[in-house]
């Protein structure tokens, strides 16, 4: 068995160790032991962004992207939306983009580069909060989901005040998309008193519908402005 090749490593705000690994041809992103992306592995975080831009049927949207990754997301969302659409990247580990411009360039196939790409380096609830009524989409792939946490400072984007905020974020009608690693159904329950309309959705891990299943909730926010 070849052995794992470590070729960088950059901390967390809180202090966690993010290490990228590369092994057998593919990349690996771990956090404090615990692996958190392969780019052997992209079908669901593919599907977080294709079926998000589905349901806007809007060639021209703005997305949010909480957490770029290895940018499995925001690639696919390019590959759908329109010209004049935006996608608004927000990464609170500045290694990651440095990380997609170095030794993960050839995944990274020039998405950075998009003029419809915009990178905030900084923390996506805060982004958030500072949005009213800004985004057509919200998508976050932060962590592996409500329930399986490896940072705890995450919790709050799926707590009832970040639900909240993340609603005020949305256009009428907008979505909000959570990628999980498993369901959760008090986290469907948060959702839906927050004002949301739910569909929990199960999706391949793996491209051609192959390998475990993930989870990704799109939850709407009425069209009706008073609301």
């Amino acid at each position: 068995m070849k052995p794992r090749e470590r070729i960088a490593s950059a901390r967390a705000p809180d202090g966690a160790l993010l290490e990228l690994y590369r092994h057998d041809g593919a990349h690996i992103i771990m956090l404090g032991g615990n692996e958190l992306m392969s780019s052997r592995v992209g079908g669901s975080e593919e599907a977080l962004a294709t079926m998000t831009c589905a349901r806007l049927a809007r060639p021209d949207a703005h997305l949010l992207i909480g957490g770029y990754g290895m940018g499995f997301t925001l690639r696919a969302a390019l590959s759908v939306l329109g010209a004049t659409a935006r996608a608004s990247v927000v990464e609170i580990v500045p290694e990651i983009i440095d990380w997609a411009r170095g030794p993960l360039a050839a995944l990274t196939a020039g998405c950075l580069d998009d003029p419809r790409v915009d990178i905030i380096q900084g923390d996506v609830a805060a982004a958030i909060v500072a949005a009213k009524g800004r985004y057509d989409a919200i998508l976050l792939d932060v962590d592996n989901g409500p329930d399986g946490l490896t940072r705890p400072a995450n919790d709050g984007l799926y707590s009832r005040q970040g639900l909240a905020h993340a609603r005020a974020a949305l256009k009428p009608g907008g979505v909000l998309a959570v990628w999980s690693a498993s369901s959760s159904a008090a986290f469907s329950r948060r959702l839906s008193e927050a004002g949301f309309a739910v569909d929990e959705v199960a999706v391949r891990a793996r491209r051609k519908g192959k390998g475990p299943k993930h989870v990704v909730w799109f939850a709407q926010r009425a069209s009706n402005r008073h609301s």
